[in-house]
């Protein structure tokens, strides 16, 4: 009996040391050496995970800077270029300086301009609305005003406004993009900064033809063309029935925004205008 017992230790003992030694063999041959510069480039951001870089948190975006040969194409939107100054002195790489976004929501349909024709009484997702019916209003292509631009965004930089609209902070919006994935109606894009804080940007996306988005909604683009025959730099484009401004090629003229017949193109942190008054000229009459 106490042969058999011994036996059986030393035969565990045994398989035990064989399976550790096994293991170690497999474990080297399987090896992943990770590059250091990994947690060094990790520390230097924001720690968001935000995935607004378009890489799986701040893990992947430190991996895929390490193994890229240039940091062309790799942005910290949270970080700004700050952070992307450090990365680039740690890796010893050059910095490609990015030009600052910010989320612009291209909708003005508010409820004096896109009265409600019906109510949508499910569950409070623009989401689920969105695939559900074309909305609350004649427009199938405007906000719903849901909020789940809101419920996305992780730096409070959004919210609902009195007009049922989201409202972006400038102060404290990243440019990280979640906003725009979770917008169903493709209104909210990210575009250039601007000098300034200035932009101008076509406060619609509805593409039915002038008519019909007209009667939608009071502040629709119609797609008339009268902002891009006024554009001196060939900023401005209308396809299916919806002008468009490329904001790399604005100079910022406005030219387009007194042009536009329905006030569907939005000029941002711009001086007010100086109005200037027609002076009749004065008669005089001797008594």
């Amino acid at each position: 009996m106490t042969t058999t017992i011994l036996f059986t230790i030393i035969s565990l003992c045994l398989i035990g040391i064989a399976s550790a030694v096994i293991l170690y063999f497999v474990a080297q041959k399987f090896k992943v050496d990770e590059d250091p510069r990994i947690d060094i480039v990790e520390e230097l951001l924001p720690g968001a995970n935000c995935g607004g870089c378009g890489k799986p948190g701040c893990r992947g975006f430190a991996e895929a800077t390490v193994k890229a040969d240039s940091l062309d194409g790799l942005f910290c939107p949270v970080g700004g270029a700050a952070t992307m100054t450090k990365i680039a002195s740690a890796l010893g790489r050059e910095v490609v300086m990015q030009t600052p976004k910010i989320a612009v929501v291209r909708c003005n349909g508010t409820c004096e301009h896109r009265p409600r024709t019906s109510h949508y009484d499910g569950y409070k997702s623009c989401a689920v609305e969105h695939s559900l019916y074309r909305g609350e209003t004649d427009c199938a292509y405007g906000c719903l005003g849901c909020g789940d631009c809101v419920k996305a965004c992780a730096f409070d930089a959004i919210r609902m406004d009195e007009n049922g609209l989201p409202a972006v902070d400038e102060e404290k919006c990243v440019a990280c993009g979640a906003c725009v994935k979770a917008c169903p109606r493709n209104i909210i894009e990210l575009r250039n900064q601007g000098p300034k804080g200035r932009r101008v940007f076509v406060s619609c996306v509805n593409k039915d033809k002038g008519a019909a988005a007209r009667k939608a909604c009071a502040a629709a683009c119609i797609g008339c063309g009268k902002c891009a025959k006024e554009c001196p730099f060939g900023a401005i484009t209308v396809e299916n029935n919806v002008a468009y401004i490329d904001f790399n090629k604005c100079r910022l003229c406005r030219k387009c925004v007194s042009a536009c017949p329905t006030h569907a193109i939005h000029e941002v942190n711009f001086p007010a205008r100086k109005i200037t008054e027609a002076t009749p000229e004065a008669s005089t009459t001797e008594a």
